[in-house]
Order: C-alpha cells, then structure tokens, then sequence
C-alpha cells in the first residue's frame, strides 16, 4: 500500500474543540520521496456556540501579525472541511494509497481536524492515527520527551524562512522536517 503524508498544522481560539473554534487549516501533502503534490489551505469562521479562551487570546495578542492573518477570507467551517475532504479524496483517489497524517505535536492538531471532520462531514479519512512529530523526533534522537524540543534538534531538520502561525507555512515546514527525520534515520541505518 502506498502512503500520503499529510502535514497539517491548525490554529486555534483555545484548547479543546467544540468549546473553542478551529481558525485556520493549512496541509501539504507529501509522496514517500519527500515530493511536495499539493496544498491546501483555508482560514474558518468561529464556530457559533464556541467562545475564545482568554489564555490563548492572550497568546494571539503578542502575535498581531499572525492573528490579522486569521482574520483574512474566512469561510463557514462545514463549507471548509467538505473542500478539505475532497482535496483529501482528490490526492488519493484509489484504494491502495493511505493518507498518514502528521503534526507537531499531532495531539492538538489532529484533535480539531478530528471533530471538525466528524463535526461537518460525518467521517474522518484520515481515521483514528496519527504520526506525532515530537515523539519521532524523541525516538530518533534518543532523548527523553520532555528534553524534545526544536531548540534541541538539528539545525537542517528546521525551515525557519516564514512566519510563524501561519497554518500552511507550518505545515510546509513540518513536512520538511518529518523527511529530515526520515533521512537522518536512513542515512544512521546505512552505517
């Protein structure tokens, strides 16, 4: 079976979905050599009963740039997860292709799309899993979780050459880092 990575980054109101919203959704998806086939992004409306958390909003008053960003060209969130589904279902048309998603850290990220998915569409494609960047990182490195941090790894697995919270650009630059990872694992393999 071939595999899609999906690196997809959200940006949020607050922690947990449902009772915060989902402002933005950026993914870009990888083949298993690491060529970049496609992106997709979007920036949602809050969702109608949800209410922004002031530790988080807190968080978006020091970031003022990345916040007017969010506001630009919002859509209804069910309008935006049926496009996302079907850019989903657009990149791996066929059966034998399975969708991997992939985050930094992929608790938080996969927790909105997961809702929203199940929320708006009624089913999620990228199922029930999940690859967590932080923990691959972790293992490859040897280090322990809490010791996990980017600071902490090597300087040619990080793309730092756009803003940060931008949904898209991060989820550009996890996508590169997961195959940094990748290579690094390889290339101690060969050895």
């Amino acid at each position: 079976m071939n595999e899609i990575y999906v690196s997809v980054d959200i940006e949020a109101d607050g922690p947990i979905p449902g009772d915060n919203s989902m402002l933005s959704i950026g993914s870009a998806a990888y083949d298993e050599s690491g060529s970049l086939l496609s992106t997709f992004s979007a920036n949602i409306l809050p969702l109608q009963a949800a209410q922004q958390n002031p530790i988080t909003m807190e968080f978006w008053s020091k970031q003022p740039k990345a916040w007017a960003e969010l506001q630009k060209d919002r859509h209804a969130p069910g309008r935006v997860m049926h496009q996302y589904h079907a850019w989903l279902q657009n990149i791996s048309p066929d059966t034998d292709t399975s969708l991997v998603f992939v985050a930094y850290p992929a608790v938080f990220d996969f927790a909105y799309v997961h809702w929203y998915f199940i929320h708006f569409v009624g089913v999620d494609p990228f199922g029930f899993s999940a690859l967590d960047l932080k923990t691959y990182a972790m293992a490859t490195l040897n280090l322990k979780f809490s010791e996990t941090y980017k600071s902490n790894m090597p300087k040619e697995w990080l793309n730092r050459n756009h803003p940060p919270h931008v949904a898209l650009a991060d989820a550009i630059e996890q996508g590169e880092m997961f195959f940094a990872i990748r290579k690094a694992i390889q290339s101690s393999s060969e050895e």
